[in-house]
């Protein structure tokens, strides 16, 4: 069996947003078994005590919307590695059917929220001269799919800003890695669909990425030296087409 990728030295802690579950929870189990000492940032409180007693995980129960939260976590941890990965498809409707609440919501935390923590943290990791930032974004961010415009387009807003991110890091040191994978099975689908629906119509009878594939990608491209930086990962199910336009059933 091969070894376990080796983050660098300089690495020693991490945060991570949406972190309860799905992707968020893999890689924040991931990063932990690395060796670094990980923040995680979540709103639901049993999920959150169930990582609190993981040695090297420390909870913060927060909204990615709420700047203000993490002002004095982050004096208080020298955040290396920052894991954007809190995100919302509040509904799959038809963009005229949206309500205007929806828009705002999936932009204020798909978006707005990962620009305005990158920006409390990133002067720190310049000062450093080293620091690793991480976007989850989305097949849907860089092709369209029905009935997610306003999500796609939060996505694709995520895309543009890591390319012109690290055009605005170059030479600190820094490094910016978008992961934009195709379907994961995670419970992205709970607030626009339930999970039963999403189940029933996403998952059944197809063989989906899982969120812990997503967190071995995210390992592997901190590991590589400080001179490589990962700036992109796309990632299908083998029987998902690329831009996500088809996915064929592979069980029955």
């Amino acid at each position: 069996m091969p070894e376990a990728p080796k983050v660098p030295a300089q690495y020693h802690c991490a945060m991570v947003t949406g972190a309860t579950s799905g992707i968020g929870k893999a890689v924040v189990l991931a990063l932990r078994d690395a060796g670094l000492q990980v923040i995680a940032v979540g709103r639901s409180p049993t999920a959150l005590a169930e990582l609190a007693s993981k040695q090297g995980v420390e909870v913060v129960q927060a909204d990615v919307r709420d700047t203000e939260a993490f002002a004095a976590v982050l004096a208080r941890y020298p955040v290396d590695v920052l894991v954007n990965n809190a995100g919302v498809l509040s509904t799959r409707a038809a963009f005229q059917e949206m309500a205007p609440s929806e828009i705002d919501n999936m932009f204020d935390i798909n978006l707005k929220a990962p620009l305005h923590l990158t920006r409390q943290v990133v002067p720190r990791m310049i000062a450093r001269g080293y620091g690793h930032l991480f976007f989850i974004g989305s097949s849907a961010g860089r092709a369209p799919h029905p009935g997610a415009a306003v999500y796609g387009a939060s996505k694709a807003g995520i895309s543009l800003f890591c390319d012109a991110l690290r055009c605005d890091l170059l030479g600190s040191g820094v490094r910016v890695t978008e992961i934009a994978p195709g379907r994961v099975q995670t419970q992205l689908y709970k607030t626009a669909m339930g999970m039963q629906a999403a189940g029933a119509e996403l998952y059944d009878g197809y063989e989906s990425i899982m969120p812990e594939d997503i967190a071995t990608l995210l390992l592997a491209a901190l590991s590589l030296p400080q001179q490589v930086d990962v700036s992109r990962l796309e990632v299908f199910p083998t029987a998902q087409a690329v831009g996500g336009g088809r996915m064929v059933k592979t069980c029955v």
